[in-house]
């Protein structure tokens, strides 16, 4: 009878916590499809594989290898224990039972029993980090939730043992402790009080167990750790193709009533998992160059925050709440995406700009992609808060003024000063002793060298050029420049929000290219080069694409240049972030570094993947920062801890911005800051 009424309570507990578990989940998935449909290439093997990698391998959960190695015990445990939960809930109904393995279960059960303790371990570690160790970023968010977790999860596993424990008193076994050895040894330490009260601790132990099972059950869809849910479709589904390129807007569309994202349904589904992936580790807030001055973007927050609007959102949308869901979605025959469309106008929620997420946070933003790289479930925070800049300029037009003069500049004369077109062309003319053809000037050419407004406007990017152009013309390289039919390449329009001004220079500057028949494109701006080698080929461009530290290696290589000259400096390099974790080329610059005489590389503390950025990505480079401390000061304070001669790096931007903090530093005589381009040129000619 016992038996029975125990068996009765425990699927009237299993199936309310089922119930509100499934609706749970349900309605996340009915709160994604508000969104609008995502055209994902069907990659498949690809997917399968990014999954195996992030999900089973844990490769980023490593790049903090204390958290890396205290995660991937308790995903791997946890999925051991689950097996053996199976187990432990019959033994409830069953006296004593055991899965028919025979001899072999004493392997199970030590296998369980070590899983268990591992996990316990990894609970007590994590709970250490956070409330002990206070690991910075875990204390982005202090909401009691990530507590329930660790007490939860203590309770799980020691229960597990205690249960197993009081189960042999029951029973009255002798403990092996050679495949039992923690439930033995509790076991052993209880051994006095007898079967009947081994059999009360036991019960009690195995409802506490259950209890916790299904209230954790619960808890995971609400909670950050639904991450443990979504994460892996959320890898699956992510976009494919180069990192960090951006949905293409049709501006042909006339049902297009707004362009960008104005409301947290406007983003496609696929943008919509991310939401209810994150794990609120504070990864990405940790690395965020915005964050880390003081700015008020935290791309973590900014997360959680569209999170919980949608969250608040869509239960108001489809009528459900978001915690105990209605198992009756509403009366309306609509799809969930065309019921938000109708719906969502009639409803009084906050501003998704304004009231969820202010415009200073997007404007922050350097779309270095420093917090997409660190993320362990493969979240995209960039496209989002581009999709919210598109809005705010195409739709709004509010944007800051600055951005404002730089739009009329680049429409007006191509170039963000607003300095005459015809002007474009000018630098050459401080190269009388080097041969640097326009595109009408030659027949053929091999390479198109494109300048870029920085250098051609830019009288210290302009020594880059130039010092380029000389390495060229020692290697024996048949280039030529557009000169003043050069336009801008629109990189930067893209990311501050105004796609119609990208496409318009896009689709000119194409134009161009294939008129003058141009295969092969090379740059010295990491943010050109990045926009014609991964975004141009959406609009029609065929050509390869080049970084001028790609060649410069390449030549040496070939023999066809030798830096032979001594150049003794010490050098803290700066990776940019539009070569290196855009299009990971970390080695290539270092190569060339190494192959010059009497160079030293020094690497800053955070280098290559890690890299912070210089400040000037995302349009920054012509917004003035208002808050916090300066990126590239930052930056410079960085790589000067290292007692450099010179800082170094591969972008005219860089080179601004590391220039300018050296001043800022007061600095600028003492460590210079150069170009590789123009430390292989001083190997070469000097």
């Amino acid at each position: 009878m016992l038996v029975f009424i125990n068996f009765i309570a425990f699927l009237t507990v299993m199936g309310y916590a089922v119930y509100l578990f499934t609706n749970l989940v349900y309605s996340r998935i009915l709160f994604i499809k508000l969104g609008k449909k995502s055209n994902l290439k069907e990659d498949t093997w690809k997917r399968v594989q990014e999954v195996l990698i992030n999900v089973f391998g844990q490769r980023k959960l490593f790049k903090d290898k204390k958290s890396g190695l205290m995660h991937l015990v308790l995903f791997y445990t946890f999925f051991i224990i689950q097996v053996g939960l199976i187990e432990l809930i019959i033994k409830g109904f069953i006296k004593g039972f055991e899965f028919p393995l025979g001899d072999e279960h004493k392997y199970f059960s030590l296998l369980q029993e070590w899983a268990t303790f591992l996990m316990l371990l990894a609970v007590v570690y994590g709970f250490y980090r956070r409330y002990g160790e206070k690991v910075k970023r875990l204390q982005l968010k202090r909401d009691g939730k990530a507590a329930f977790v660790y007490i939860a999860l203590g309770i799980l596993t020691s229960s597990i043992l205690l249960t197993l424990g009081f189960e042999k008193i029951m029973l009255e076994h002798e403990p092996n402790l050679a495949y039992a050895p923690f439930s033995g040894a509790i076991a052993l330490l209880f051994s006095s009080i007898g079967s009947t009260a081994g059999t009360v601790l036991f019960y009690i132990f195995w409802w506490v167990h259950m209890i916790t099972v299904f209230s954790f059950m619960v808890f995971v869809p609400q909670s950050k750790q639904a991450h443990e849910l979504f994460a892996m479709f959320n890898i699956f589904f992510k976009k494919s193709g180069p990192v960090g390129k951006l949905r293409k807007i049709d501006f042909e569309d006339e049902e297009v009533e707004e362009y960008g994202v104005g409301k947290i349904e406007s983003f496609t589904q696929r943008q919509l998992i991310d939401f209810y992936a994150c794990a609120e580790c504070g990864r990405c807030t940790n690395m965020c160059p915005a964050s880390v001055t003081g700015k008020t973007l935290s791309p973590m927050q900014l997360i959680v925050k569209m999170r919980d609007h949608l969250t608040e959102k869509g239960a108001a949308i489809t009528s459900r709440s978001p915690w105990m869901p209605s198992p009756i979605i509403g009366s309306s025959a609509l799809s969930p995406g065309a019921a938000a469309q109708e719906t969502a106008s009639t409803l009084e929620m906050p501003n998704l700009i304004g009231d969820v997420i202010t415009e200073e946070e997007l404007w922050a933003c350097t779309t270095c992609r420093n917090c997409e790289d660190q993320c362990p479930v493969g979240n995209e925070h960039v496209d989002k808060i581009i999709d919210l800049r598109r809005y705010l300029v195409m739709t709004e037009g509010s944007m800051p003024h600055e951005a404002t003069r730089y739009f009329q500049n680049i429409e007006r004369q191509s170039n963000p000063w607003g300095i005459n077109r015809k002007e474009r062309i000018k630098w050459r003319e401080e190269c009388d002793d080097l041969v640097v053809p326009t595109v009408n000037e030659v027949e053929e050419f091999d390479y198109l060298f494109w300048v870029g407004s920085m250098g051609s406007f830019d009288k210290r990017s302009q020594k880059i050029v130039q010092s380029f152009v000389k390495i060229m013309n020692a290697a024996g390289i048949r280039f030529a420049v557009l000169g003043n039919e050069e336009r801008n390449s629109g990189d930067t329009a893209r990311r501050m929000g105004n796609e119609f001004l990208f496409q318009q220079l896009c689709q000119e500057n194409i134009v161009n290219f294939q008129a003058l028949g141009v295969k092969k494109i090379v740059t010295i701006d990491p943010h050109a080069y990045n926009t014609f080698k991964h975004e141009y080929s959406e609009f029609g461009l065929e050509a390869e694409v080049y970084h001028h530290t790609e060649l410069i290696w390449k030549w040496i290589q070939e023999g066809r240049i030798r830096p032979k000259k001594e150049v003794k400096e010490s050098i803290a390099y700066h990776d940019s972030c539009y070569l290196g974790r855009y299009n990971n080329i970390f080695d290539i610059p270092r190569k060339i570094l190494t192959s010059i005489p009497g160079v030293k590389i020094l690497e800053i503390e955070r280098n290559k993947e890690d890299a912070m950025c210089c400040g000037a990505g995302g349009g920054m480079m012509w917004i003035e920062e208002t808050q916090g401390k300066r990126i590239n000061v930052e930056r410079v304070e960085q790589a000067l801890q290292l007692s450099p001669t010179m800082i170094g790096s591969n972008c005219p931007y860089c080179l601004t911005m590391m220039s300018d903090g050296t001043k800022a530093k007061e600095v600028e005589e003492q460590v210079k800051t150069m170009d590789i381009a123009e430390i292989v040129e001083k190997s070469l000619f000097h």
